[in-house]
């Protein structure tokens, strides 16, 4: 397997680190001089900086010609989406590198659930040390699988969380002027999940905040028809701020939860629901959550794939959402 080839020449010492570096991040631009000083001190690596798709596409062309053992992406969200675009794109993931994700933008939960914690300058040391030691890095390394969004006449994107309804709703709102505040990490997403809680129940579903009327089919055809409050997809075993909204306990790699707008017992069921422990909430009070393979989607509405907005018409059939095969990342 080529993943395991890669990994075999980086626990050899000699190997060929690619880092691309987004400046522009939340937490990039506070930090970019430590984060710069902190880059040298990664052995053997080729050094890329891009700030949006065609230097992105340079860049991960660029790396990949090069033959890198290992991708080490400093960025948010938004650039860890585009840069699997993008590899997904060029390779079959098993021709890929190893992927080593620090944050650096303004959300960063693909990088708290599968990256190197911490400061990214911290980070970074922390890679060097790893890097620097001869010893096997296999229990440093995590596999998943991706979502694979697609539907006729789009492209095709790919990331590790979908979000419709409030989720897509706070999203749109972040964009806003609430971004120029220079907020970031866990204490911006908290500010966003309680705006939008409050559009909620202030009773703004006229307008920035309705809800997602939305008919799901899984991969056994059964039909549900929903006006959500929310619905999302993850291949993230825990989100920002340790949530953990979905309990199916079926054996597949996608976890869905999709919550009525009608659902009943709101406030006491919040903390299960967000804890990984809903099994006691009922689909017939508006809580329902599975894992799957992969499922189709029925909306006319905006979406959301690891923080970027994007909008799904009826009229080019279902939105379908799939596992891709798996991934491999290299964590601390």
């Amino acid at each position: 397997m080529a993943n395991q080839t890669r990994i075999d020449v980086l626990e050899t010492g000699v190997h060929r680190t690619g880092i691309l570096f987004n400046p522009l991040g939340g937490q990039a631009r506070k930090r970019k001089k430590a984060i710069k000083q902190m880059l040298t001190v990664i052995p053997h690596a080729i050094y890329q900086e891009a700030t949006n798709w065609p230097e992105f596409k340079a860049s991960i062309n660029s790396l990949l010609q090069a033959e890198i053992n290992l991708l080490v992406i400093i960025g948010g969200d938004g650039t860890i989406h585009a840069i699997l675009d993008l590899l997904f794109t060029a390779r079959s993931p098993e021709k890929w590198p190893i992927l080593a994700i620090i944050a650096g933008g303004t959300t960063n939960m693909t990088s708290l659930e599968l990256g190197i914690r911490g400061k990214p300058e911290r980070a970074l040391q922390q890679l060097s040390n790893l890097l620097s030691q001869s010893q096997s890095l296999t229990s440093s390394l995590v596999r998943r699988p991706v979502l694979c969004i697609e539907q006729t006449g789009t492209k095709k994107n790919y990331g590790l969380f979908f979000g419709a309804g409030l989720i897509a709703r706070g999203v749109k709102f972040s964009r806003s002027n609430v971004k120029q505040l220079g907020i970031t990490g866990g204490i911006f997403t908290l500010f966003i999940m309680l705006r939008s809680l409050a559009g909620m129940l202030l009773g703004q579903h006229q307008n920035e905040w309705a809800p997602a009327d939305i008919k799901m089919t899984d991969a056994n055809g059964k039909v549900r028809n929903k006006t959500c409050l929310f619905a999302l997809v993850s291949a993230l075993d825990c989100l920002l701020l340790g949530i953990r909204p979905y309990w199916g306990k079926e054996s597949a790699p996608l976890h869905v939860t999709m919550v009525d707008q009608q659902r009943r017992h709101l406030w006491r069921s919040l903390w299960p629901l967000l804890s990984g422990h809903g099994d006691r909430l009922k689909e017939q009070n508006g809580y329902h959550s599975q894992n799957v393979t992969s499922i189709e989607l029925m909306m006319d509405d905006e979406y959301i794939v690891d923080g970027e907005l994007y909008r799904a018409t009826i009229r080019n059939g279902p939105l379908r959402i799939s596992a891709t095969d798996p991934v491999t990342f290299l964590v601390i």
